[in-house]
């Protein structure tokens, strides 16, 4: 089966000039940004192109492939400089996705098979770039492509937690980390009354940084990659 990203790059767009697959994807990442994911329809995106409802699918044969072009878009978006160590490239990739994620949430509603492995060429050129910096510490390309890997589980892991608390607080009406911390009180109150989570408690009581968030997210970032660091320099078996 002929990819979507073969089909356009084969593609003749002169014949309808008022109408593209990079309008489509924008139109519809404008929608999903506006009202969700479930908001995208093929009349919606009609409506909003000023087209007929089946103009798009000289483009896009169905939703998917919609969503295809909508995580290449917001990932042109990304930028990872060039000629950088692995260090520094990872952290411009995951600073870079954190804040792309929180400006385009829907991007945590994709389904886990999409989010993980949805193929695009900006989505690719990030991976290239990344992992020809990584592979640059001199490392088989197994190993690299693990390490990359294990830095994308983290980033989307931690940004979906921030995207979930964000959308939490949204739903009931939260606007500060206390206000959401006195909403959940009546089930920590119990819990930690307990005693059987005292580490958690101490959290409660002597945490500073419980909103920061870039914070947050830069200290486990920095964590992941000293793991990796100090795995770099003192290789074993496997």
């Amino acid at each position: 089966m002929t990819s979507l990203w073969e089909r356009l790059e084969q593609a003749d767009n002169s014949a309808r000039p008022s109408l593209s697959a990079r309008r489509i994807a924008e139109a519809a990442v404008s929608i999903a940004d506006a009202d969700g994911l479930e908001a995208i329809t093929m009349r919606r995106l009609a409506a909003e192109l000023g087209v007929a409802p089946m103009a798009a699918y000289r483009y896009v044969s169905d939703k998917n492939e919609i969503l295809e072009l909508m995580v290449d878009l917001v990932y042109g978006q990304a930028d990872i400089p060039h000629g950088e160590d692995w260090r520094q490239t990872i952290r411009a990739l995951a600073l870079g996705m954190r804040a792309l994620v929180l400006k385009h949430t829907w991007l945590t509603q994709l389904p886990a098979a999409r989010a993980a492995f949805e193929l695009t060429p900006n989505r690719l050129t990030l991976a290239e770039r990344t992992l020809a910096a990584i592979r640059g510490a001199d490392l088989d390309v197994d190993t690299a492509m693990s390490i990359f890997r294990t830095v994308t589980a983290y980033i989307h892991g931690a940004t979906s937690a921030e995207v979930g608390l964000r959308q939490l607080s949204t739903e009931r009406g939260w606007v500060s980390g206390d206000e959401a911390r006195a909403g959940l009180s009546g089930q920590m109150t119990w819990l930690l009354g307990t005693g059987r989570y005292p580490e958690f408690a101490r959290y409660t009581r002597e945490a500073v940084r419980k909103d920061d968030l870039l914070w947050q997210f830069e200290t486990g970032l920095e964590h992941v990659l000293d793991g990796i660091a100090l795995r770099l320099a003192t290789p074993g078996p496997g």
